[in-house]
């Protein structure tokens, strides 16, 4: 039989930069005191029994025999290799409060270990009546070794070096044992004990569930390993749920299934939260390592690679430059396009209904005198019809700039043409506001006949210089929205 040496390998690791006070909610046994946060750690070397337990082999025993922290302990195993896991039926005896090895210490916890030293945790072992316990699980390992340790709360993610329990092969156990040589990590006995701080005994009451203490356990811990700093959100997270556990572990209307309920969802985030906290700081550490590294060798590059860094960046800026310059160009190109074609196909749909004619300074939409009555400046049917197609083709455009202006002969006085030119202009502004498009992009004016665009001496000229008259523009037509009323045309 091969006896399989595990090495218990441990680093020290200071932590500063803790916050002096705890949030209100924080476990009620500790003393108060300043934070500073070192966990204690050590090398340890044992030597324990690893199996490999076969592939498909069928169901065989192992047992479990008490470390020097508690002889008297013991237990039982029935390993059973199944298609695509070990399942795992386990049940120990004479196992000891936890708190024996420390105030922080809450439960136990059974760890299978690969041959590599991965540590995987298979469950939580609660004390039960007369000291007994029973635990059902399963593990994704073939070849492992088995141990119980003392834990702060159930769902760390790293054993202690509390071991109580260790797997011990018997006579009619069949697996394969194997010499192997696994180094990881156990956090040292003590060692979530903050510098400067007392931590009272911990009485297990039945009134008190154990996921209660062993939730705040897990958020003290959090905060110890920076939560607050370096996993914010996770921790936060954790804390609300700490303060609703606080809330059911006071209302004697909630219910114990309740309040266990949420204070292992308050131990699992708040795991995660230490978990997090330790990769970002050790992210951060490395970050800040290699920039120091990257700058000590920058510096010793000296003057000539400086010259040639400055001249590739300039060589860098300057293409960059032209690159800008040419994307800009082509994006005018490009924008210039766009309108000029958006401006050819809303002067064509004005076109079919009234005539339109392009200008420098828009679209110019003619409203001859036939649509309205003689002298008078209400719109006929044809004209409201009319007006209302352009309102819908006018409301399918954005950032548009409407101006109505109305002409008249010069039959007649001054006063009445110029009267007359404002009520038709006003009229054709208001049917359009009517129909949907917006009054501050709408104006009217009259201009009575002081623009022709024939000559008044004879009848053919004057209808032409009878009239209304909407220039439409605006930027997304490559069009100015500031021209004149009555401008060159």
């Amino acid at each position: 039989m091969l006896l399989a040496t595990t090495t218990l390998c441990l680093s020290a690791i200071a932590q500063t930069n803790i916050p002096t006070t705890m949030p209100a909610h924080a476990p009620f046994f500790l003393a108060p005191g300043p934070l500073v946060q070192i966990f204690r750690m050590a090398t340890i070397s044992r030597s324990t029994q690893a199996l490999n337990y076969q592939h498909r082999s069928g169901a065989t025993k192992v047992d479990f025999k008490g470390t020097e922290l508690m002889p008297l302990a013991n237990g039982q195993a029935k390993v059973e290799s199944k298609r695509g896991a070990i399942e795992i039926e386990v049940e120990f005896a004479n196992l000891q409060t936890p708190t024996t090895f420390g105030s922080e210490y809450l439960t136990y916890v059974l760890w299978a270990i690969s041959p590599e030293g991965r540590a995987s945790n298979l469950g939580e072992v609660l004390v039960g009546d007369n000291h007994r316990s029973k635990l059902d699980v399963t593990t994704e390992l073939q070849s492992f070794a088995m141990l119980v340790t003392a834990e702060p709360y159930y769902a760390v993610r790293q054993p202690s070096n509390v071991v109580v329990l260790e797997n011990v092969i018997r006579t009619d156990t069949k697996a394969t044992t194997e010499a192997v040589s696994a180094k990881y990590e156990l956090m040292e006995r003590g060692g979530y004990i903050p510098t400067g701080y007392k931590l009272d005994p911990v009485v297990l009451d039945a009134k008190v569930p154990l996921e209660f203490l062993e939730a705040r356990n897990a958020v003290r811990i959090a905060e110890l390993e920076g939560a607050g700093q370096y996993a914010n959100d996770s921790y936060q997270h954790a804390l609300q749920l700490m303060k609703m556990a606080d809330g059911y572990a006071t209302d004697k209307r909630a219910s114990k299934k309740q309040l266990i309920a949420t204070s292992r969802e308050t131990v699992q985030t708040a795991e995660d939260a230490r978990a997090i906290a330790i990769k970002n700081r050790t992210e951060e550490s490395l970050a800040k390592d290699r920039a120091a590294s990257a700058d000590a060798q920058a510096k010793s590059q000296g003057q000539a690679n400086d010259a040639m860094r400055e001249r590739d960046a300039a060589q860098a800026e300057a293409a960059q430059s032209r690159l800008n310059a040419e994307q800009a160009q082509q994006a005018t190109v490009q924008a210039q396009d766009d309108r000029a074609k958006m401006r050819a196909r809303l002067s064509q749909q004005l076109n079919d209904v009234l005539q339109t004619r392009d200008s420098a300074r828009g679209l110019i939409v003619n409203m001859s005198d036939v649509l309205f009555d003689t002298g008078r400046y209400s719109l006929k049917s044809e004209a409201r019809e009319k007006l209302a197609k352009v309102s819908g083709i006018l409301l399918s455009y954005t950032g548009l700039s409407i101006q109505v202006s109305g002409y008249t002969d010069n039959i007649g006085g001054d006063v009445m043409n110029q009267e007359l030119s404002e009520n038709r202009a006003g009229a054709v502004r208001d049917y359009l506001v009517q129909e949907g498009v917006a009054t501050g992009s709408v104006s009217a004016k009259g201009f009575g006949s002081t623009v022709p665009v024939a000559s008044n001496d004879t009848s053919a000229g004057r209808q032409q210089n009878r009239r209304v008259e909407l220039l439409v523009s605006g930027d997304t037509i490559g069009g100015t929205t500031s021209a004149m009323f009555g401008g060159p045309r």
